[in-house]
């Protein structure tokens, strides 16, 4: 059976060699001399060899003999491999290293998380991130396929995503989105009735309309557009209007408009998402801490 090495005597071993005494070694490793030669008989009873000549007792000084000459730099790469390690996981444990994979819906992703990014990653210079904007249903299913190990983003139907925590965050309300000048644009707020004589354009966010009274306008909507970009490039050309939850809108857009739907008045809960039976890694758990912390 191979011997089991503790650092510690390593250590020792090291600090007697390069000390040039016992006396220096023990002072260095906070231990009486006695406790330092009584580690290092331990590891050349481990090692089946003397690793230092027989003291001369007219002397303090010790001389490696030649199988602790060889035990040497062997010695020291053991350390410099342990500590190396050790430090790793230090860091990641304090988030500070390792890879982070996060997912979020777009409107989050671009109102709300660089600024909490960027606190975070301040003492974090080793810390890789691997960042997905998408719709709430592809950022829960890369949740649920463990391709992210955090996701933000609405949760619609709780029973349809049974193994995942959903810890709410953001509250968005739901308005129509025209251009500045659409009929609609100068009014305060908007009942869903009047917006039954327009072309709407839905998206993938109309569909939480789906459980209101105006479940009908999803039916009766002329264009589909999945991607926001485009979606905006066709209400800026005036072909239509939207229904975009407020995070979603583009701020320093001058072409559209943002009208508040108050009937129905529909509110989206954000917030992270992770496995139920999975633990966190530690940066993902870091950030999952740092959002609660600053929201």
């Amino acid at each position: 059976m191979l011997p089991e090495l503790k650092i510690t005597q390593l250590r020792h071993f090291v600090w007697v060699t390069e000390l040039k005494g016992f006396h220096n070694a023990a002072e260095k490793a906070c231990r009486t001399q006695p406790a330092i030669s009584l580690s290092i008989r331990d590891l050349e009873n481990k090692l089946g060899s003397k690793v230092f000549e027989k003291r001369n007792a007219k002397t303090t000084l010790t001389e490696l003999t030649p199988f602790g000459k060889h035990f040497l730099p062997r010695a020291k790469e053991l350390i410099a491999h342990h500590d190396s390690v050790a430090q790793d996981m230090n860091l990641m444990r304090e988030h500070k290293a390792g890879h982070l994979r996060l997912a979020s819906v777009p409107s989050i992703a671009v109102r709300i998380l660089p600024d909490i990014i960027s606190g975070f990653v301040a003492d974090s210079p080793n810390l890789h991130i691997s960042f997905f904007d998408d719709n709430s249903e592809a950022v829960l299913r890369k949740v649920e396929k463990q391709q992210v190990d955090l996701g933000i983003a609405s949760l619609p139907d709780v029973q349809e995503h049974k193994g995942l925590v959903f810890t709410p965050i953001w509250q968005d309300h739901i308005g129509v989105v025209c251009h500045v000048d659409h009929p609609l644009a100068g009014a305060q707020s908007l009942d869903w009735k009047d917006l039954r004589q327009h072309r709407l354009i839905s998206n993938g966010t109309t569909r939480l309309l789906a459980d209101t009274e105006a479940a009908s306008l999803m039916k009766n909507s002329q264009f589909f557009v999945s991607n926001m970009l485009s979606l905006i490039a066709l209400l800026e050309a005036g072909i239509g209007i939207s229904t975009l939850p407020r995070f979603a809108f583009p701020q320093d857009n001058k072409k559209l408009i943002f009208i508040p739907l108050s009937n129905p008045q529909v509110i989206r809960d954000i917030g992270m998402v992770y496995l139920e039976n999975k633990s966190l890694s530690p940066a993902a758990q870091a950030l999952h801490d740092y959002i609660l912390e600053k929201s």
